[in-house]
C-alpha cells in the first residue's frame, strides 16, 4: 500500500489524503451529504462560524443542523478572544461534530478586522490563550488551520506552539494574509512546518489537479491536502483526486453532473426550505461552467422562481 492509499489519524479519525475544506457558503449540510455519497470516509469541514453566534445561536442554527450520515465533520471556528468559547464548544460537541477547527488563517477584512481569524497570527499570546482553552474543553480532535504569516512570516513559530497546546493537525495556507489567495505560495516553509512538528500537517490551497497534490507532497512530505474553491461544483473532487492518485481514471457525464445538481436542490429544500431554492443559484454557475451554452442555460435557471420548474427544467436537459 502506497502513500496514496493509507489514511492518517486525527486524534481518534483515520482518514484519507484528500479532505474537503470550508468553504462559506457552500460547504453546509447539503454539499457535504453530497461529498459523503463519492468519499464515504474523507473528513469534511463546515462553513466557518464565530463562536459569539455559536454560543447565542444567532445566525448558526442551520450550521449546527447535520445528518449523521455526514461524518465525520470538523466544525470550524474563528474567536478574537476566549469569550464564549466554552458556551460554542459545548453546542459543537453535543451536537455531535467530529473535530473542531480554530480558523487562525482568514484573510477576509471583516475577519481580520475583528481580530479572528489569520490577525491571530500577530498576537501569539492571545492565540495561545485561546488554544489552551479549547484544548481543555475538548476531548473530540482539535485542529487549526493557519497562513504563513500576518505581516510577516511566522507560521513556524506558530505550529509550534499549537503543536505545544495540544492540538492534533495543522493546515497551513502557504501565503501572507495580504496575499490572500495569489502570490507564490511558500511551499519551502511548509516543510519546515512538517519537520519541526509531531503532528499531521494538511497543505490548503492550490490543490486542483492530482498533479498540483503531488507537486506538493515531494516538496513538503504533508499528510494530508485540503481543497477549498476546487470543490465549487464538483462534490465528487475527492473521489477523482483518490482515484487518479493511484493511476486510475476518473470519468463523469454531463448527465450524471446535472443529476447531482437535482439532488444539491432537493437537499437545499430540506435543509433551508423555501429559500433552499436561492441558495441554489449560486452553485449553478460552478456545475455548467463547461456545458455548451453555459450562459444561456445559467441564466434561464437562475430566473426561474419555482424548484419544481428548475428540476424539470434539468430534466430536460438531461434527454
Amino acid at each position: 500500500m502506497n502513500y496514496w492509499q493509507k489514511e492518517f489519524s486525527i486524534g481518534n479519525l483515520s482518514i484519507p489524503r484528500f479532505i474537503s475544506g470550508p468553504l462559506d457558503g457552500y460547504t453546509d449540510s447539503p454539499f457535504r451529504q453530497l461529498v459523503r455519497q463519492y468519499s464515504p470516509r474523507a473528513l469534511v469541514y463546515s462553513e466557518m462560524r464565530h463562536v459569539a453566534s455559536v454560543a447565542h445561536d444567532v445566525g448558526a442554527q442551520k450550521a449546527l443542523k447535520f445528518k449523521k450520515e455526514e461524518r465525520p465533520v470538523n466544525f470550524q471556528v474563528s474567536a478574537n478572544s476566549t469569550d464564549f468559547v466554552e458556551e460554542a464548544l459545548e453546542k459543537i460537541v453535543e451536537a455531535g461534530f467530529n473535530a473542531v477547527d480554530l480558523n487562525v488563517g482568514c484573510p477576509a477584512r471583516a475577519v481580520v478586522n475583528s481580530g479572528a481569524g489569520s490577525e491571530l497570527m500577530s498576537e501569539i499570546d492571545k492565540l495561545e490563550q485561546i488554544i489552551k482553552l479549547f484544548r481543555k474543553k475538548l476531548s473530540i480532535p482539535l485542529t487549526t488551520k493557519i497562513r504563513a504569516g500576518f505581516k510577516e512570516k511566522n507560521a513556524l513559530e506558530v505550529a509550534k506552539m499549537l503543536c505545544d497546546n495540544g492540538i492534533d493537525a495543522l493546515a497551513i495556507h502557504p501565503r501572507l494574509q495580504s496575499e490572500k489567495f495569489s502570490g507564490e505560495p511558500d511551499y519551502d516553509l511548509v516543510a519546515q512546518v512538517k519537520q519541526a512538528v509531531s503532528i499531521p500537517v494538511i497543505i490548503s490551497g492550490g490543490i486542483n489537479t492530482i498533479d498540483d497534490a503531488k507537486k506538493v507532497y515531494e516538496r513538503t512530505g504533508v499528510d494530508g491536502f485540503l481543497v477549498g474553491r476546487g470543490m465549487q461544483g464538483q462534490p465528487w473532487k475527492l473521489k477523482q483526486l483518490q482515484m487518479e492518485a493511484i493511476g486510475e481514471t476518473f470519468i463523469i457525464s454531463q448527465k450524471e453532473i446535472l443529476a447531482c445538481a437535482q439532488q444539491h436542490l432537493e437537499f437545499l429544500m430540506e435543509h433551508y426550505g423555501d429559500q433552499g431554492l436561492y441558495c441554489f443559484r449560486k452553485h449553478i454557475p460552478f456545475y455548467i461552467h463547461d456545458f455548451e451554452e453555459a450562459s444561456m442555460i445559467r441564466k434561464e435557471l437562475m430566473t426561474m422562481e419555482s424548484h419544481t420548474l428548475v428540476q424539470e427544467s434539468i430534466k430536460q436537459l438531461m434527454l
